[in-house]
């Protein structure tokens, strides 16, 4: 007499692996809209300190908290699942940014925080052609912006503080 057939054999036979079945998480998030996941995802960010000095490297912490008790999934255009910008540009760069284009999904959780910190040099790259400069930036107030990375058009988690140079 044959007995039942070991579930890794079964999704083997199915050509279907363990991660691709549906679970009550999945059946969760799949209750929650992308666009008020997109609303209710919370974005924060801060910095060590608020002046610097120029030159100065500039650490950056970052947190995406999902408020509710169940997973959701936030769908991205590219591989960039989120960024960061000084003043509006990427990274501080004016260079081209390119990822793949392949989409993507930032997903949480149920309540789950995603938590990282880098640090800006505190110069801004320059890009002219074959030549690179690296540039201090003069004393003022410069933006430092975090977002999610969606798709154009639609509504964009994010968050900002400012840092004086002096």
């Amino acid at each position: 007499m044959v007995g039942p057939t070991p579930r890794s054999d079964r999704s083997e036979r199915s050509g279907a692996d363990d991660d691709s079945r549906y679970t009550t998480a999945n059946f969760l998030a799949a209750l929650v809209p992308t666009a008020l996941a997109r609303r209710l995802l919370r974005v924060s960010v801060e910095t060590d300190r608020q002046v610097y000095d120029r030159d100065d490297p500039v650490e950056i912490t970052v947190e995406f908290k999902n408020p509710l008790p169940v997973p959701i999934d936030i769908p991205t255009p590219e591989q960039r699942r989120w960024g960061w910008t000084i003043d509006g540009l990427l990274e501080a760069s004016d260079e081209d940014r390119y990822t793949r284009s392949r989409p993507s999904s930032f997903s949480f959780g149920g309540g789950e925080r995603k938590r990282t910190s880098f640090v800006w040099n505190g110069r801004f790259e320059r890009h002219r052609g074959d030549y690179r400069e690296s540039v201090v930036p003069d004393p003022d107030e410069y933006e430092i912006r975090v977002f999610v990375a969606t798709h154009e058009g639609s509504f964009r988690p994010s968050d900002s503080t400012t840092v004086t140079i002096r």
